[in-house]
């Protein structure tokens, strides 16, 4: 049997992933070497990108991070109730949102419309004190921001609730929508439309400290978009926001994903294997039960492609995911048992990489480590205090 030890943290667990915070905290500093002019925002929405919100942000300042950044209210309530004090950028909001309880925990709110600013000046004459924005332009993405000339309804909009001290503006930010693509004629065009834009605020009476464009993408190779503070996200973790460039930019991937056969049989040449029998064995084999699923967060799309390493060879996914499981063919002369480590992605030397089940099933890295489900358990090796 190959089980592990009862000292083993992942003893009796059918699957796991091991987060490694000195490969975070590498990576902060890789990307900070990046950008020395400019403060850095680890973004940690997505619960840390599926690695573990407080963990990851308690590793990321202590390696030199100056801000936090997350999408949603509840991640933020969630930093500072842990008692994180950071400098911390929530960026998603809907009417009615929990806005005093944002402006009483000094969380920083981003603002596209001026329903926005109204809700925030109101919850923060509620506290009595001044909330603190970042005005978001949409200079080209078409998603989040105020395109055009509602920019310049924006700023109109601020500078009375700033001249009465209900909000000042601390920011002014965009997001790219081609960063990864590393000559694209949008990148530069859309840093010019931005600094248009910081312009007009400017000549309106704004003055933010901090004007920010940088993505991971735009942090590793567009210098000219650093500004006053870059937002790395998934190159935090270790993973490669522009997979075509055939570099890793000295990054090391943070998380690893285990699991261990939960049963060994042989099976003969001809049969099915899982629901459809979408694989069938071309011999007699050995196959092996894994653990692991979508509701795991085990892409599906998966069947038959996604990359495993078994007993130090690699292989892939026999048949389909399943709900729990998946089935892997170990070949006829395997001599594995129950128990033995498969390891589905990492980032040693011959493990499958999350970039990996990336391409195998036509996404991006980003969605392969966030749809992680709840019931993975996140072992973290070399955390900060987690207290």
């Amino acid at each position: 049997m190959s089980g592990a030890g009862a000292g083993d943290p992942t003893h009796g667990l059918t699957v796991w992933a091991e987060i490694d915070h000195a490969a975070i905290a590498h990576n902060v500093r890789v990307l900070r070497e990046r950008a020395p002019g400019s403060q850095f925002m680890a973004v940690v929405k997505a619960d840390a990108y599926g690695h573990g919100l407080l963990p990851v942000a308690r590793t990321a300042v202590a390696a030199g991070a100056t801000w936090l950044g997350v999408a949603q209210f509840g991640e933020a309530f969630a930093l500072r109730d842990a008692g994180v004090t950071t400098p911390l950028l929530t960026w998603l909001s809907v009417p009615g949102a929990d806005f005093v309880g944002a402006v009483r925990r000094d969380i920083d709110l981003s603002v596209s419309a001026p329903w926005v600013l109204d809700e925030i000046a109101a919850a923060a004459r509620a506290e009595g004190r001044t909330a603190r924005v970042h005005l978001k332009v949409d200079t080209g993405l078409g998603r989040g921001g105020a395109f055009g000339a509602a920019w310049d309804d924006l700023v109109r909009h601020v500078r009375p609730l700033e001249a009465e001290g209900a909000v000042q503006v601390v920011g002014i930010w965009q997001h790219f929508a081609h960063a990864d693509a590393p000559e694209h004629p949008t990148v530069l065009a859309q840093q010019e439309r931005f600094f248009e834009a910081v312009a007009i605020a400017e000549r309106a009476g704004c003055r933010p400290e901090l004007r920010h464009l940088a993505n991971s993408a735009a942090t590793l190779v567009h210098p000219s978009a650093h500004a006053d503070l870059v937002r790395p996200g998934i190159a935090m973790y270790g993973l490669t926001p522009v997979p075509q460039v055939d570099d890793d930019f000295g990054l090391r991937p943070a998380m690893t994903v285990r699991s261990r056969l939960a049963l060994v049989k042989r099976l003969p040449a001809g049969q099915g294997i899982s629901y459809g029998h979408a694989y069938v064995t071309d011999t007699d084999t050995v196959v092996g039960l894994v653990p692991a699923g979508y509701a795991d967060g085990i892409p599906r799309a998966a069947t038959n492609v996604g990359p495993l390493l078994v007993d130090g060879r690699r292989t892939t996914v026999a048949g389909r995911v399943c709900m729990d499981q998946l089935v892997v063919d170990l070949g006829p002369a395997s001599e594995v048992e129950a128990g033995e480590v498969v390891t589905l992605f990492g980032g040693a030397d011959g493990e499958p990489t999350a970039q990996d089940w990336a391409d195998a099933t036509d996404t991006i890295s980003y969605e392969i480590v966030t749809r992680l489900g709840p019931r993975v358990p996140r072992i973290h090796l070399g955390a900060e205090d987690q207290a």
